[in-house]
């Protein structure tokens, strides 16, 4: 009997520590939930000299240079060349650009296959007319796999030598 109660204190033991860790786990997820559930009521506000659009921060650049010289620029601001993936945030973009600008379009891994640079496929479409060309096979305007915005009303896109110097714009989350 002695033994038999040994057993049922060392059980009891172990399952008031098991217990008394899950609390404590559960305290833990209890105050990470909370913590979470308010991310979306902060004030989200943009660096000084970036502008606020939807959710993300737009930088417009007024240095120039490749596509490749504005992408770093851009990852070395923590962001990235801006993905426009609606006609809102198209229009608004368009608004700002008094040149033409690098946006993070490119069709640099295979021709004909334009992706954003997050790997996202084009779902909006806003060429300009008889775009993309690849330059239309002339030889002097060699290959155009990299994607800029026209500087008039409501830009559209033309893809150009990813070696032209433009300035560019970055997007980032807040």
């Amino acid at each position: 009997m002695t033994a038999l109660l040994q057993t049922s204190n060392d059980k009891l033991s172990s399952m008031t520590e098991e217990r008394d860790l899950l609390n404590i786990s559960l305290t833990k997820m209890t105050e990470e939930m909370e913590r979470l559930q308010n991310l979306p009521k902060q004030k989200k506000t943009c660096p000084e000299g970036w502008k606020m659009f939807s959710y993300t921060c737009h930088f417009f650049s007024e240095a120039s240079g490749s596509w490749d010289e504005g992408r770093q620029d851009c990852r070395n601001r923590g962001a990235d060349l801006v993905v426009i993936d609606s006609p809102e945030e198209q229009t608004s973009v368009s608004c700002f650009i008094k040149k033409d600008t690098w946006i993070g379009l490119n069709d640099k891994e295979e021709e004909g296959t334009w992706k954003w640079i997050d790997g996202t496929p084009v779902t909006l479409n806003h060429w300009d007319l008889k775009q993309p060309d690849n330059g239309n096979n002339l030889p002097e305007l060699g290959e155009e796999d990299c994607v800029h915005l026209i500087a008039v009303e409501n830009s559209h896109w033309n893809d150009i030598s990813c070696s032209k110097s433009l300035p560019w714009i970055c997007e980032k989350i807040p």
